[in-house]
């Protein structure tokens, strides 16, 4: 699947990200901002930081790709099996305004010359956890990034009626 990362995205940033008392604080109050479905989802996703990434995978056991991710906890949360590949996910989700992003949405990204080649989950507060590309492990980023801003190809909201294959 999709490989796309920014260069030089340290750990520490990571953790500090994952300890910023404002991020703890915009997860605890999820489930009142945007729904107990989109809390729990967002919540799932942070379990599995630090886990490998792996072409074609889609188990924390043996690591995820970008959508193997996405595609994984969306079943294990939500219960709706979302297409395998990147495009497919955008292909069979409801575009919405960047303005409109809340967490639990889909943000997608060109990175391999493609539209839709690389899939994260939006946190909020213009963060998003995705598993980025060989070497890495899932991560949360910042979308205003400069690798990540120009990149970017669209938001998109997954139905609550998705159906199941």
């Amino acid at each position: 699947m999709a490989q796309a990362a920014p260069v030089g995205n340290e750990p520490d940033e990571l953790e500090s990200f994952i300890s910023n008392s404002l991020v703890i604080s915009e997860i605890s109050h999820l489930s009142q901002q945007v729904g107990q479905q989109a809390s729990t989802l967002v919540v799932n996703a942070m379990g599995f930081l630090g886990v490998p990434y792996r072409r074609g995978g889609n188990t924390a056991e043996n690591g995820f790709d970008c959508s193997g991710f996405v595609r994984a906890m969306f079943e294990q949360t939500v219960g709706l099996i979302l297409p395998r590949r990147a495009r497919e996910q955008a292909e069979s989700t409801q575009p919405i305004d960047p303005k409109d992003l809340q967490p639990g949405d889909l943000v997608f990204f060109n990175t391999m010359r493609q539209k839709f080649s690389h899939v994260g989950i939006y946190l909020g507060d213009h963060k998003f956890i995705h598993s980025p590309k060989p070497g890495e492990r899932v991560r949360v980023d910042d979308m205003r990034q400069a690798y990540w801003e120009r990149r970017f190809t669209g938001a998109r909201r997954v139905p609550a009626n998705s159906e199941q294959p």
